[in-house]
């Protein structure tokens, strides 16, 4: 485990200006359709960038984590996980061939290691905000790929945040940052919640084993049944907004490319405080431009995966692969809404993200109706049917319409925030 960092010990070794990073990524945010000047936005937020690292005081080491890239290409019946390079979770999407069979990709482990501290500001006026570093590591350490990375998530957030009036709620906001002597790309977050949607599915599923290891739900099924209340409550809020977030990016011509519940950071895991839950989307290392104007530009090698599997698919045109980037993140969505209906209603080790998405796209071949059935005949999985048979089966038709086969009939995020099933949070 790594050492904490003193404040003392950054300042030696970032010498080299932050400044021009930020630069090359704002060139590298295309200009697209969005509203306004962007070049005076994009300085706005290049000047409102904290990039000198006296101003931070680095804490204690969080933990680490790596993401996954496409090695090859397999059949479906084969297995494997799709989409290109994504963080901790295997962030699935899908590309279909002439017949719109799917295919998915298989992964391999990257060579980019993310380092998270915690940290604040010490200077200036936001002296005091505590924040979380993201450290990517040197080109020696991370190949070309670790720059490519850090300059595409700082690039997403300069660019998202180049509207000062209708900054989103659900996006984690970039505060600064700064490079050291070694290479490596120090960006720095505020720290709205330590936690991610994949901590909260692993605390509440090892919870639920504990319970029925007490007996607990068997002697108290009034207890039972406020708990998952409350949890339907809660994940359905979640749910809501892990969207509105993606909603946002997709309107400002973004796709976010790695959506899973890792990278979906909360302030809380608290059910009872589900009034006080916002969600923010975060690692967008992977988020790709689908302004008009950068679609008919060079690829960048991080989208080569997307780009690929939209020409499978027959999306060839600007206007048919923007639709398809979309569907894209759309199917990304789809099974993180999975992960949600399942992980937290069931007890630990009964399902995984991997083996929930095995099921739904090998054995079933994402029939939602013929899942529902064969998680009836479980016990193990009775609540996570119940919570997606809410509304009448609201759950079931929203997922199926986000992991619809077919890119061209899955609806747009928006679409998807003014579904009844994301309405029945008062329930």
């Amino acid at each position: 485990m790594a050492m904490p960092i003193s404040s003392s010990s950054v300042a030696r070794i970032a010498t080299k200006p932050f400044d021009g990073l930020v630069r090359s990524a704002s060139r590298s945010c295309s200009i697209g359709k969005i509203h306004g000047d962007r070049r005076t936005r994009h300085a706005s937020i290049r000047a409102a960038l904290i990039t000198e690292p006296d101003a931070f005081e680095v804490g204690r080491f969080v933990g680490s984590y790596g993401f996954m890239n496409i090695t090859s290409y397999s059949s479906f019946q084969s297995g494997g996980f799709s989409n290109a390079n994504v963080f901790d979770e295997f962030s699935p999407g899908y590309s279909s061939e002439d017949m719109e069979r799917l295919r998915v990709q298989d992964v391999g482990e990257g060579r980019v290691k993310i380092r998270l501290y915690e940290g604040r500001v010490i200077q200036g006026p936001l002296k005091g905000t505590r924040v979380i570093f993201k450290v990517y590591p040197g080109r020696r350490a991370g190949g070309v790929e670790a720059d490519m990375m850090a300059a595409g998530e700082l690039s997403a957030h300069v660019f998202l945040q180049s509207d000062t009036e209708k900054i989103c709620p659900n996006l984690q906001f970039l505060l600064g940052g700064f490079e050291t002597k070694m290479g490596e790309q120090w960006l720095a977050f505020r720290n709205d919640g330590k936690y991610s949607a994949a901590n909260y599915g692993k605390s509440v599923s090892e919870a639920n084993s504990k319970d029925t290891a007490k007996g607990e739900n068997f002697w108290n099924p009034f207890i039972k049944e406020q708990k998952i209340k409350r949890r339907r409550i809660f994940v359905i809020k979640l749910l809501n907004g892990a969207m509105n977030g993606l909603a946002y990016m997709h309107d400002h011509d973004r796709l976010h490319q790695s959506l899973g519940p890792s990278s979906v950071v909360l302030n809380t895991m608290v059910e009872k405080d589900a009034s006080y839950l916002v969600p923010k989307l975060r690692d967008l290392s992977f988020s790709v431009d689908i302004g008009y104007s950068s679609l008919g530009a060079a690829q960048s090698t991080l989208s080569e995966g997307l780009w690929r599997r939209a020409s499978a698919a027959g999306a060839f045109t600007p206007l048919e692969k923007r639709a398809y980037g979309i569907a894209d993140d759309i199917y990304e969505a789809g099974l993180f809404f999975a992960y949600l209906a399942f992980i937290p209603f069931c007890e630990a080790g009964i399902m995984d993200s991997i083996s929930l998405q095995r099921l739904l796209e090998n054995t079933f071949q994402l029939d939602l109706q013929a899942v529902r059935e064969y998680c009836l005949a479980d016990d193990r999985l009775l609540e996570a049917v119940k919570f997606l048979d809410l509304g009448d089966g609201a759950g079931w038709e929203l997922l199926q319409a986000m992991l619809n086969p077919d890119y061209r009939q899955r609806p747009i995020a928006e679409a998807v925030l003014k579904h009844r099933f994301m309405s029945l949070v008062n329930l």
